[in-house]
This record gives structure tokens, C-alpha cells and sequence, in this order.
């Protein structure tokens, strides 16, 4: 398997899908990034501004939006979207 890049541009919104996408593999360290420090209690604003490179100071609600669905998508991933990973069941690009 092909390492994911250590920075991507990130969606305003991430995936909803109930399979792992494309997006989800590209982003799979910003993922990963965002579990560390939801885990360890890290202001949203500065994992916004750090992981998915969005200002909240200059885009507020863009920048909540982002975190959120990320952090939501982070989850899932370390629910159910590992197995999709595992099996190499992912969503081929559109």
C-alpha cells in the first residue's frame, strides 16, 4: 500500500459515506492527527488552524465545520472505517 501524503488540502466537510473513499485515504494522517489531540484535549481551533491549515480567526464557521466532520470521520475511521482499509474496500474516485 502507497503511503498517504503528510499534507493534503482538506474539504470543507469530510466524507459521509458508510464505505472508506478515496479522500479518506489521502487524508488518513490528518485523521490520525486529529484523534491525538481530541485525545488529549487540544483547543479545536489550534488543530484547526495546525492539522487542517484553516484560519478560525478569519474563517470561524468554515473552521468549525471542518474540525467537526473531520473529527466525526476520524472516529468512524477508528470504529469501522479500519475495516473497510483492511479488506481494501474503498470507494473507487468518482
Amino acid at each position: 500500500m502507497q503511503k498517504p501524503p503528510l499534507e493534503s488540502e482538506v474539504a470543507d466537510l469530510a466524507p459521509a459515506d458508510p464505505i472508506m473513499t478515496p479522500y479518506d485515504l489521502a487524508h488518513l494522517v490528518n485523521y490520525w492527527r486529529l484523534m491525538d489531540a481530541h485525545a488529549e484535549g487540544a483547543d479545536w481551533r489550534e488543530v484547526s488552524r495546525i492539522v487542517l491549515r484553516i484560519d478560525p480567526g478569519r474563517e470561524p464557521q468554515r473552521a468549525q465545520r471542518a474540525y467537526d466532520s473531520h473529527l466525526a470521520r476520524a472516529k468512524w475511521m477508528g470504529e469501522q472505517g479500519y475495516r473497510h482499509l483492511l479488506r481494501g474496500d474503498i470507494q473507487a474516485p468518482d
